[in-house]
């Protein structure tokens, strides 16, 4: 007689195979919806880190450590002996939007769901529990409790396979962009001189009014607008990437370290087959059209 939990690692693992072949990046989740924690290797990231996190490392670790970066498509890792092991004690399968290229909109409740149909245009809809997975072509930055009751779960994070949803997928729109391009200007220190002038003036100070999570953030989306255009418009996006995250900089006393967001924009944008002449011009281009604005 099979043992029950032979029956549900079995299916659990014929679906994240399934998955897997349509180039899903899937990992098992254990009870509580949640990844396996890391083995003693790994904990701490005393490994470093796989090489598709934020902060690449050389951790070549076998078992399903690090959540949604250990998501695979490699059958061979899938079915092998330690992720075996972890499938026997799965409760469910999950894959990781950014490696499948979507950005998912998890609606938590009724409520998100009815701001969803007016706020943001129609997509791939998946039901949950208590709401709805809206799915869009592209990669962003993932954010928690962006409004009441909604998550955005693209790159680094995950997401639980519920099923393939219904409706055409559509590319993600600005409107979701923005639901995590939220300033963070760095906070003033002790005894500023708040009575000395009455308008903002660049002469007061040097360098950037921002955090560097704002502009890693900012960066971040803008380079995973441009990953979305593997087929045509990375040019066009790599522009739009430019000019936005420049515009963020205009009132700053400066410098900014443009030179190096400029050069993440470039590399992202010949990664997806636009060429190295062109992706520089396009980068420079979108720059000047933002920062000339306001000279």
């Amino acid at each position: 007689m099979t043992h029950p939990t032979s029956i549900r690692r079995d299916g659990l693992l014929a679906l994240a195979l399934r998955l897997s072949a349509g180039m899903m990046p899937v990992l098992p989740l254990r009870a509580g919806k949640v990844p396996f924690g890391n083995c003693p290797d790994c904990t701490d990231n005393a490994c470093g880190g796989r090489p598709n996190m934020k902060t690449p490392g050389p951790c070549a670790c076998p078992r399903p450590c690090h959540a949604w970066a250990a998501a695979t498509t490699d059958p061979a890792v899938l079915t092998s002996p330690v992720w075996t092991r972890a499938w026997a004690q799965a409760e469910t399968v999950a894959y990781y939007p950014g490696g499948a290229g979507v950005t998912v909109v998890d609606l938590d409740d009724a409520v998100a769901v009815a701001w969803a149909r007016t706020a943001l245009p129609p997509t791939r809809v998946v039901a949950t529990t208590r709401g709805e997975h809206w799915i869009y072509r592209g990669v962003m930055r993932s954010a928690n409790k962006v409004r009441p009751g909604i998550d955005i779960k693209s790159a680094m994070s995950y997401a639980r396979w519920l099923g393939p949803g219904t409706g055409p997928m559509t590319p993600l729109p600005s409107a979701v962009l923005t639901l995590v391009e939220r300033e963070e200007s760095t906070p003033a220190r002790e005894a500023v001189d708040s009575s000395t002038l009455t308008r903002w003036d660049r002469s007061v100070a040097t360098g950037c009014r921002h955090t560097p999570a704002f502009v890693r953030a900012g960066l971040d989306t803008g380079i995973g607008r441009i990953m979305a255009c593997r087929e045509q418009g990375a040019g066009t996006a790599a522009y739009g990437a430019a000019r936005f995250l420049a515009a963020r900089h205009t009132a700053c006393p400066g410098p900014c370290g443009l030179d190096a967001v400029a050069a993440e924009l470039i590399a992202a944008a010949i990664a997806v087959g636009v060429p190295a002449p062109y992706a520089r011009r396009c980068v420079t281009n979108g720059m000047n059209a933002a920062l000339g604005a306001v000279a």
